[in-house]
């Protein structure tokens, strides 16, 4: 008992103590994140404050910071379907959704099992193929450009999103297998076998058990794939061409003519291009994080 006491007056003791904000190495840290912060969103601060200036004013040297005059004109123009601006905007904006969700949702059903397999189940050649899926992560996607063009032209899809979609799940399917793979290690097959014994099958059991539990690796691999789809370029610019299919990267090329850019407009677009990534990675933001350090270590 007398022990016990003295734990407790330590504690007591430890509690009541200061404490110290931060050393040396904190302050060093902490103006390390502060400048980090700072080169991260001051291109954010200026490509909106440059879409609500007029042409004069994004044009002015000096630039200035803050305009005198803000307006919202580009972004009604761009958001109204009753210019052309606006509708083929618009249009560019619905191409690029639709893009972006169909690559998401089809390499969701192939990395998902792929990554149970390889995770769960021996055969033959197991290591070999997983590796093998990620040698294509090693090279520079635009190594793949002209071989996935003659592709897509032997399977008639150039000239539609369909060669897009496919084209940019051959980018994120390597990197979302190994994602889920790491997640699927960390969760206990005795849960799996547990349910088989009271009489569910493989699948069942997979999407009972496994699936609620790989639901942040799942989320994880989707907003990569999303965004993956979502900023490709140079695909996007050599596989499509008519005017009505682009995606919105492309689409920005608009802004810029032979003798003038229109740059309160294009930072505008880049900025409403922005919104729907930010808002999804700040949504899924904590099933993001625990699925990237659940799935690293194996435990």
């Amino acid at each position: 008992m007398t022990a016990i006491a003295e734990n407790q007056a330590d504690v007591r003791r430890e509690s009541r103590a200061p404490r110290r904000s931060f050393g040396h190495w904190g302050l060093v840290g902490w103006v390390y994140l502060v400048a980090l912060l700072l080169f991260a969103i001051l291109p954010m601060i200026w490509m909106v404050l440059t879409s609500v200036k007029g042409q004069f004013s994004a044009l002015q040297y000096p630039p200035q910071w803050i305009p005198q005059n803000p307006t919202l004109e580009e972004y009604r123009r761009l958001l109204s379907p009753n210019n052309d601006v606006g509708q083929e905007f618009i249009g560019y904006l619905l191409n690029s959704i639709w893009v972006s969700t169909a690559t998401t949702v089809l390499g969701l059903l192939v990395a998902v099992p792929a990554a149970y397999a390889f995770s769960r189940f021996r055969f033959p050649g197991r290591q070999f193929l997983f590796y093998a899926v990620l040698l294509r992560n090693m090279f520079p996607a635009v190594v793949f450009l002209m071989p996935l063009f003659i592709m897509m032209r032997w399977f008639g899809l150039v000239n539609t999103q369909w060669s897009l979609i496919l084209t940019y799940l051959t980018f994120g399917l390597p990197l979302s297998i190994w994602l889920l793979k790491g997640f699927y290690d960390n969760i206990p097959v005795e849960l799996e076998r547990a349910a088989r014994i009271d009489g569910a099958s493989r699948f069942k059991a997979f999407v009972l058990v496994v699936m609620p539990l790989s639901t942040p690796g799942i989320i994880a691999t989707a907003i990569y794939s999303f965004i993956l789809a979502w900023n490709e370029y140079v695909y996007a610019l050599t596989f499509v061409n008519s005017k009505s299919k682009l995606t919105l990267p492309v689409g920005l090329e608009r802004f810029f003519t032979e003798y003038a850019t229109n740059w309160p407009g294009l930072m505008a677009a880049s900025f409403i291009m922005s919104v729907p990534v930010v808002v999804l990675f700040l949504v899924l933001q904590k099933y993001f994080v625990r699925a990237l350090t659940e799935g690293a270590v194996k435990t």
